[in-house]
């Protein structure tokens, strides 16, 4: 276990947040065994906080279009491009366990191009990508290449919103040098005994 800081900002203890930071903190503790990072990192500015999180929420935890192991892919492919080590470690083991698969995180943040991966979703991080890294270069063609893989436009648009909230989240980890929590780096590496 590693005793670096959390951020090079300040964390607030839970009992000096505000009754729904501090819920949805306790929320997630509950369901994961842990408080992870991000949330406390980003705890000492609430209503930032919570305007983060209600577009997270928003992105990537519907229920239609692309599946939720597809968009844990675009942050980590994503982030690995902005070189940001807690969503990659973060996001990674997320997306271990959402595809069932224990390579798949480790190829999508170092190459997706090489990964075991669909043709569908390599077309799906190939825009991704873009976005994250050319966003001005963005043209028809690159929609028509969706298509042809049958996204909709709906599923369009979460492709280019998830890549571009994270390469805010990238920046904000990157800022503040958040250090990911050690339960990551294990997570949906092994299967359960």
């Amino acid at each position: 276990m590693t005793d670096r800081p959390i951020s090079r900002f300040p964390v607030p203890e839970l009992k000096d947040l505000p009754d729904d930071v501090r819920g949805k903190i306790l929320a997630v503790q509950e369901k994961a065994g842990f408080v992870p990072n991000v949330f406390l990192a980003l705890a000492h500015r609430p209503d930032e906080f919570r305007a983060f999180f209600a577009y997270h929420d928003a992105l990537m935890e519907k229920n239609e279009g692309l599946t939720k192991a597809e968009r844990e892919m675009i942050v980590v492919a994503t982030s690995g491009a902005n070189g940001c080590l807690y969503c990659v470690v973060a996001h990674g083991a997320i997306l271990r366990i959402r595809a069932k698969n224990p390579r798949v995180a480790d190829q999508v943040a170092t190459n997706y191009r090489k990964a075991e991966i669909t043709p569908r979703q390599r077309a799906m991080l190939d825009f991704a990508m873009k976005v994250a890294l050319a966003s001005a270069e963005v043209d028809d063609p690159d929609f028509a290449a969706l298509r042809t893989q049958g996204f909709s436009d709906d599923e369009i648009w979460d492709i280019g919103a998830i890549a571009a909230f994270f390469a805010m989240s990238n920046r904000l980890a990157n800022l503040s040098s958040m250090r990911p929590n050690d339960e990551f780096f294990l997570m949906g590496r092994l299967p359960k005994a």
